[in-house]
């Protein structure tokens, strides 16, 4: 039974969620302040939390810091923040907190449910994601890179697609699912221009209200991450109104 940690102060919209969540099969913890999530997180029931839904509109702390506490604690939670309003600014903020996706309240029990599920997909091990990506807009696979069975280099990073371990220069780099997903299914061909609607089908699993801004801030967390001047860089290559390849080219 996945364990979700549901952090929202309004009591009936808690109650509800709670509600429909058990019934779908999911063990719930609730809070209803950040703090008090932050706490149940650092004890002994948040060792068993899977995911957490994270209303931004929280008393006290906001989600939005919340968000960046948790994600400084670990970075494989999975987060998928609540807002309010489809407000531009708050949607781009909490994704670049780290939050993995979104929802705009009120929510139906099948949209939340749905995102449930695939971001619980995407937290597991992601042996082989993005061998062989196609639907891809662009030409050319690249030229060929150092491979040693499922590790591969690309000048001073190495992906070990097995190990799901990505190092820098040598030095481990910690990355949450989401962001892994992502570079795994770049640079299964590197070269090769894949489109956000690509990314956001095979990572996230979004055939439906599908929204690049997902896209975007995974990429701009996974670039401050693997890119020396993030800025410019030489990995995740933006190609404008395409999508994202993958380097160095």
């Amino acid at each position: 039974m996945p364990q979700v940690l549901l952090i929202e102060d309004d009591t009936s919209v808690r109650d509800g969620m709670e509600l429909v969540l058990r019934r779908h099969g999911y063990g719930v913890e609730t809070a209803a302040t950040g703090e008090e999530a932050l706490a149940l997180l650092a004890g002994e029931r948040g060792a068993a939390v899977e995911l957490a839904v994270l209303d931004l509109m929280l008393p006290g702390m906001d989600g939005f810091e919340v968000c960046r506490r948790i994600r400084a604690r670990t970075a494989t939670l999975p987060i998928i923040m609540l807002t309010a309003r489809g407000d531009d600014e708050d949607i781009v903020t909490g994704l670049e907190a780290g939050a993995d996706d979104y929802v705009v309240k009120p929510v139906t029990a099948p949209v939340l449910e749905a995102r449930i599920r695939a971001a619980l997909r995407r937290a597991e091990p992601a042996a082989g994601a993005g061998v062989g990506a196609s639907g891809s807009a662009g030409t050319g696979a690249g030229a060929g890179r150092p491979h040693h069975g499922d590790r591969s280099e690309h000048g001073g990073l190495v992906i070990d697609r097995a190990g799901l371990t990505v190092t820098k220069h040598g030095t481990p780099v910690a990355l949450p699912p989401t962001e892994l997903r992502v570079l795994l299914e770049l640079s299964a061909a590197p070269g090769r221009v894949l489109t956000r609607e690509h990314l956001l089908a095979s990572v996230w699993d979004h055939t439906f209200l599908g929204d690049s801004r997902l896209v975007d801030a995974a990429v701009g967390r996974l670039r401050a991450k693997i890119e020396d001047v993030p800025a410019r860089p030489r990995y995740v290559q933006t190609v404008r109104g395409f999508g994202y390849r993958f380097g160095p080219l």
